[in-house]
C-alpha cells in the first residue's frame, strides 16, 4: 500500500481509503468491524465516514456509522488511524433526514454542533480530516473557512476538505483562504470512476496547480462496474432498491448510474480486465489510483469477499497499452453518467 500526502498538509494516508457508508445499513456491527479489521490488515490506515451515514439516510439511523466505526477504532492505537468525517451541509435534496435542529446547513452553530457530535460518536478527541459534505455557494467562503480554522486552532480537527464541490467552488475557497488568511481545503472528495471521468478535465487542473488532493468516491460506479447490473438488477443492490422503492430523486440517481451506456462500458471493461487476468473491480480501483492528482481512492464493501476483490488492485499497475484501451471506450461512450455524454462539472 502506497502512502500519499493530503494536499499541502503533513498528513500522509494509504492510497486506498475504506469507506464506511454501509456500516449500520447493509452491514451490521460485527460485519462492519470485520471489514475494518481486514482493511487494516491489508495496510489501509485511512477511513472515511460522515455524520449522515449510513446511506440511504434516515432519521432512525443518522450517526450510526460513526458510532459503529468509533467502537472499532477503540481496538487500535489512535495514531495508527487517519479518520475523516463530514458535516452534512445543505445536501441539495439528497439528504432529507433531520440532523440537528431539523435542518442541514453549514453556519457556525451547525458546524460546531456537528463536529462535537461526531467526536462523541467516534470516541476520539480529534478528527484528522473534517469535510463539508455538500457546499453552500450562498455562504461566503471566508466565513465557512474561518469557522473550520477555529476548530483546527482548538485541536479538534487537523486539516479540512470539501466534497461534491465544483471547480469554481474549490477555486473560490482557495482564493478566500489566501485573502483572509484562513485554512484552505486540502482535499476534495468527488464522484470519479470509469463511468464518470469528469474530474479529469477542470477539477484535475485545479488539483494539480493548487496542490489539492482528490479523494475519489464510488470508483466502482455505485457497484455498476462490478458487472452485477449487466443483466437483471441484483436483489439487495442499492440501485435496485432505489429503482423499486426509492423516492423520485433516488430513482433519478439510480438511472444516472444504471443505463445502457454505463452497462455497455462495463461489458467492454470486463473484456479488458479478463485479457490481463484480473477483475473489472480491481481494474477500476487501479485505474483511479494511477491519477497523479488522486491521494486516496475510497472503496466500499458489504462483505469481506467484496473488499478482497477491491484489494486486488493494491499490486495492479495498468500499463500504457491497457490505459489506451480504456481511453478508447471513453472516446466511444464518453461519461455514461450524463445523458448527453458531455463532461460537465
Amino acid at each position: 500500500m502506497q502512502q500519499r500526502r493530503l494536499g499541502q498538509s503533513g498528513i500522509t494516508v494509504s492510497d486506498i481509503c475504506m469507506g464506511t457508508m454501509t456500516f449500520g445499513g447493509q452491514c451490521d456491527e460485527p460485519l462492519s468491524h470485520a471489514i475494518c479489521d481486514r482493511a487494516f490488515e491489508a495496510g489501509i490506515d485511512f477511513y472515511d465516514a460522515a455524520e449522515i451515514y449510513p446511506v440511504p439516510p434516515s432519521k432512525e439511523t443518522v450517526g450510526l456509522t460513526e458510532e459503529i466505526f468509533g467502537r472499532w477504532m477503540q481496538t487500535k492505537p489512535r495514531d495508527s488511524i487517519i479518520v475523516a468525517t463530514k458535516v452534512t451541509g445543505p445536501g441539495h435534496g439528497w439528504f432529507n433526514a433531520p440532523v440537528r435542529h431539523g435542518k442541514c446547513s453549514i453556519d457556525r452553530r451547525q458546524i460546531f454542533d456537528a463536529c462535537h457530535a461526531s467526536l462523541e460518536r467516534l470516541q476520539t478527541d480529534y478528527i484528522d480530516l473534517y469535510q463539508i459534505h455538500w457546499p453552500d455557494h450562498g455562504l461566503p467562503y471566508e466565513e465557512l473557512l474561518g469557522v473550520l480554522t477555529e476548530l483546527r486552532d482548538a485541536g479538534l480537527v487537523r486539516v479540512i476538505g470539501c466534497s461534491n464541490e465544483t471547480s469554481w467552488g474549490l477555486m473560490k475557497s482557495l482564493w478566500a483562504a489566501d485573502v483572509y488568511d484562513v485554512d484552505r481545503f486540502q482535499t476534495v472528495q468527488n464522484n470519479f470512476s470509469l463511468i464518470n471521468r469528469r474530474c479529469e478535465s477542470e477539477l484535475a487542473q485545479v488539483c494539480r496547480k493548487e496542490n489539492v488532493s482528490l479523494l475519489p468516491y464510488s470508483p466502482l460506479g455505485g457497484g455498476v462496474l462490478t458487472g452485477k447490473y449487466n443483466d437483471a438488477p441484483p436483489l439487495g443492490g442499492r440501485f435496485t432498491e432505489y429503482l423499486k422503492n426509492g423516492e423520485e430523486r433516488q430513482k433519478k440517481m439510480a438511472q444516472r448510474f444504471v443505463n445502457e451506456r454505463s452497462i455497455e462500458t462495463t461489458r467492454r471493461l470486463m473484456q479488458i480486465a479478463e485479457s490481463i487476468g484480473t477483475t473489472v473491480t480491481a481494474l477500476a480501483v487501479a485505474w483511479s489510483r494511477q491519477h497523479d492528482f488522486v491521494a486516496s481512492t475510497i472503496i466500499g464493501a458489504t462483505s469481506i469477499e467484496q473488499l478482497n476483490e477491491s484489494l486486488a488492485a493494491v499490486d495492479l499497475i495498468l500499463d500504457d497499452a491497457t490505459m489506451d484501451r480504456i481511453d478508447e471506450i471513453d472516446f466511444d461512450i464518453p461519461t455514461p453518467m450524463t445523458e448527453d455524454g458531455l463532461r460537465r462539472l
